[in-house]
């Protein structure tokens, strides 16, 4: 490992290329301390959407640059897009921002000279400008391995027929490397083939094949099967390279200076007796509807066991404002009468974000209620806390049949893919996960899922051999 002796001039300047979001932004920052730690000066661009919400945004990066210095951020110039895309999916505007970011990206890069660009997979168009420039690149896939085995495969399937994914109803969809799922549970931006989101999925496999390798933020501990199939070849389209794939994970969000954190939540949690508290939340994008909320809310005052649940503002029925920040939950409105004070002694309600990493390592949480995003699971792993798996977007779906099927990690909260989870099903499920002796086995898998993780980490461990091996094919070359 490089020492502190390492001058910022001396460094070689890896470029990292997020996609729009904070979940992608925060693993993006990761990587690049995990970078700068080896002797690697690291710029992380920016670039933002047209209807984000930047306000929290910049002392966090503040705190970012000012913990290390040798991070440093540069936005690219905002965009305009066009007024319509065939899509109802955000993940088309990330695609299109990409794409017509690419202009900017070539300017900064030709005055940069970066030794190597990294981009996430929503960023993969930004590959054509490293190729035409002749600098290395990679992708960084936030996400796991199944998902990426589901990814590169995606061509494939799209060749077998000509039906879409929401057509198909409960027909298996066989990928190798992971269990096979029903497509009803393909993510929602692809169940569509002729929605400009599915498109944009469609291109990405043929850049990933094309790229130096793909970095991914799991380890091969935790996903063998996936990532020996991504190794094999087996997920390649015909034709296409298989790239090297780096398992350097997992990655988590760590402390960070400048972030303000909810002392409410740590200091109630403080007062718990150990593994007696679920967790409720729902990540950065997840938001449920209104009668859910009651739904949930009287399962978990029927349940009788404690909580801390997080709870944003229902999403606007607005065309306009679907893809925008939702504004501060009224919980007086949203909650049924009484809730709150009758809860008083056993739940915490706290409105739209509560400090997830905190909170999941703290001794009192016993069961995490999570959309099953991948920074969460990764998260929880980590803690070892027990998963109850309610997804609700993206990949989430696939990572739902993952953490159940093939690591035996989480059990659904069913009615999560119907209209309604009913309240009987919250506080059963609540209820089991802190009591039941299914419980308390979900529990001792997840703690040695947990140090495995960690032993992945550590000095000399599989995932740190792993990136040790990538920077310094870097630092020779």
């Amino acid at each position: 490992m490089a020492g502190d002796a390492t001058t910022t001039t001396a460094r070689k300047q890896v470029v990292l290329y997020p996609s729009p979001g904070m979940g992608h932004l925060v693993s993006m920052i990761e990587l690049g301390k995990l970078f700068a730690a080896r002797g690697l000066a690291v710029t992380i661009l920016i670039v933002q959407l047209p209807f984000e919400d930047t306000a929290a945004r910049g002392p966090f990066l503040a705190g970012v640059t000012a913990a290390n210095p040798s991070i440093t951020f540069h936005s690219l110039p905002q965009i305009d897009l066009p007024l319509v895309l065939q899509s109802d999916h955000p993940e088309a505007v990330t695609f299109e921002v990409a794409r017509v970011s690419n202009p900017h990206l070539r300017h900064f890069l030709a005055a940069a000279s970066p030794a190597v660009l990294v981009v996430d997979f929503f960023c993969s168009v930004a590959l054509d400008v490293a190729a035409e420039l002749g600098i290395p690149g990679y992708c960084f896939f936030t996400s796991g391995a199944e998902a990426l085995c589901l990814f590169l495969y995606l061509p494939v399937l799209h060749a077998q027929t000509a039906s879409s994914f929401r057509d198909m109803g409960e027909d298996l969809v066989h990928v190798p490397g992971i269990s096979s799922f029903p497509a009803s549970h393909a993510i929602k931006p692809i169940m569509h083939r002729d929605d400009a989101a599915y498109r944009g999925f469609l291109s990405v496999s043929p850049y990933l094949c094309r790229s130096q390798g793909i970095i991914v933020n799991t380890c091969r501990s935790l996903e063998p099967r996936a990532v020996d199939a991504i190794g094999a070849g087996h997920c390649t389209p015909p034709g296409l390279p298989t790239p090297p794939v780096y398992c350097i994970g997992p990655l988590i969000k760590s402390e960070e200076v400048g972030v303000k954190h909810d002392e409410e939540c740590l200091a109630w949690l403080d007062s718990q007796p150990k593994h007696s508290v679920v967790f409720l939340c729902f990540g950065s994008l997840g938001v449920l509807g209104a009668k859910q909320i009651t739904e949930i809310a009287v399962g978990l005052e029927a349940s009788g066991k404690r909580f801390l649940w997080v709870v944003r503002s229902p999403p606007s029925d607005d065309p306009a404002k679907k893809f925008q920040k939702t504004p501060e939950p009224d919980l007086g409105a949203l909650l049924p009468e009484g809730f709150l004070d009758r809860t008083k002694g056993t739940g915490l309600v706290v409105k739209s974000w509560a400090p997830q990493r905190d909170v999941l390592a703290h001794h009192a949480v016993g069961g995490f209620v999570t959309h099953c995003g991948w920074n969460s699971i990764l998260e929880s792993v980590m803690a070892g806390v027990p998963m109850l798996a309610w997804p609700l977007y993206a990949e989430q779906r696939i990572n739902r049949v993952f953490l159940e099927k093939e690591l035996g990690l989480a059990v659904a909260v069913e009615g999560y893919d119907k209209d309604l989870a009913e309240a009987d099903e919250v506080a059963s499920k609540v209820s089991w996960i802190v009591d039941s002796d299914g419980g308390r086995l979900l529990r001792e898998r997840t703690l040695s899922a947990m140090r495995q993780a960690k032993e992945a980490m550590r000095d000399g461990g599989e995932s740190d051999l792993t990136l040790a091996r990538l920077v310094d094919g870097w630092m020779l070359a």
